[in-house]
């Protein structure tokens, strides 16, 4: 379905989705146009699905970056997605198997930020938080 070439396309894009294809297309020795066309087949497939901008949340006045596990109290599943995936300070949401129901990734400027989303999570279930000390990659 897709070659080391393709590999080394999405590589070029995970780094930078913003490369012109004729320098990807110096790294992988094809032309712009033949990277453009193989980009255009993995956006076809399926594979790539969309094209993102990597913000440093630090910079924009969000230093705490916490890592919330949530345990669902019913079958509320539906109204807790909604909200997860309405509220601007959780980056990301997994429905996880083994320990708990949810994995979220939440970016606050303050204790007292994190402290009101937790109480608004309380409405869906409990919770365990890990805050990140640290970002190593990604």
């Amino acid at each position: 379905m897709i070659d080391w070439t393709d590999m080394e396309i999405i590589r070029c894009l995970q780094k930078n989705s913003r490369m012109q294809w004729k320098e990807i297309g110096q790294r992988v020795h094809l032309t712009g146009q033949a990277v453009a066309a193989r980009i255009r087949r993995l956006e076809e497939l399926g594979i790539i699905e969309e094209y993102t901008v990597k913000l440093n949340t630090e910079k924009m006045g969000r230093a705490i970056t916490a890592f919330i596990t949530v345990y669902m109290k019913t079958a509320g599943h539906h109204s807790f997605e909604s909200f997860a995936a309405g509220n601007e300070e959780i980056i990301s949401v997994h429905r996880t198997s083994g320990e708990g129901c949810y994995l979220l990734e939440a970016s606050l400027a303050s204790s007292e930020d994190l402290s009101r989303l937790l109480d608004r999570i309380l409405a869906y279930g409990n919770y365990r938080v890990n805050l990140s000390i640290g970002r190593i990659k990604g």
